[in-house]
């Protein structure tokens, strides 16, 4: 085994420059520049006026990284009652989307609701799995909750046109109360990418199952719903 000498812990345990830096965070070196510049990663000048980082700070934010992927959103104060607070936000506000919120038979709105809760807890379970099959699971119950909503907008005479205009501003306040809370407790910018990137893909996928199951013509809310021939599958009455 070759003897450790003092020029090789230099090498080791030395200050970093920013390629090397940047290549152990995984990011370019524009960006750690600027995470710098915002005070956000500390670093130094040498006298030659080359920035410089300690291999000590490096190696913490890569710890702090690791520990951010296995917290669970929960625990970061993404509970389903706050997200679905957002989430009601987006259908509370702006004219289109609350006028399809009006059109819902006063009556319905509780089990209207119970469907969105439904929704964002299946979208917290499959952000925090941590393997395929519970982000399988969660994603299953997710659909099974947009089709819920989509019977219960059928069943109130709700068009195609104002069903994609209520879940649209729905998903706003949605994806930004997530990042509102990953930014207040600093989470790690991948982890805050990763998370947003999965929200939205989701979010598409289920917005695209509402689409595809709608009926070609939505019936008043008198006109039972079995009686309009449904487009892309049948759509359930909501029990």
């Amino acid at each position: 085994m070759p003897a450790i000498t003092r020029s090789s812990r230099v090498a080791t345990d030395g200050p970093l420059s920013l390629g090397p830096a940047s290549r152990l965070l995984g990011v370019d070196p524009d960006t750690l520049r600027r995470w710098a510049d915002e005070g956000r990663i500390e670093a130094f000048t040498t006298a030659g006026g080359h920035r410089r980082f300690h291999r000590a700070t490096v190696e913490r934010i890569l710890e702090a990284r690791r520990h951010d992927a296995t917290l669970r959103l929960a625990t970061l104060g993404a509970t389903t009652d706050r997200l679905s607070r957002a989430y009601r936000r987006g259908y509370s506000h702006g004219a289109a989307a609350g006028e399809v919120r009006d059109a819902i038979p006063s009556g319905d709105r509780d089990s209207f609701r119970d469907s969105g809760r439904r929704l964002v807890a299946a979208l917290l379970e499959h952000l925090d799995a941590q393997d395929d099959s519970a982000r399988e699971h969660a994603e299953h119950a997710a659909i099974a909750a947009t089709d819920e909503l989509t019977g219960q907008l059928v069943a109130s005479g709700i068009g195609p046109a104002e069903a994609v205009s209520l879940f649209v501003a729905s998903r706003r306040p949605f994806l930004a109360e997530l990042g509102a809370i990953a930014r207040r407790r600093s989470l790690d910018p991948d982890r805050l990418t990763a998370i947003y990137d999965s929200s939205s893909m989701l979010l598409d996928r289920l917005l695209i199952r509402l689409v595809s199951s709608y009926p070609a013509a939505v019936p008043p809310p008198s006109v039972p719903i079995h009686a309009v021939e449904p487009r892309g599958g049948p759509v359930r009455r909501p029990a």
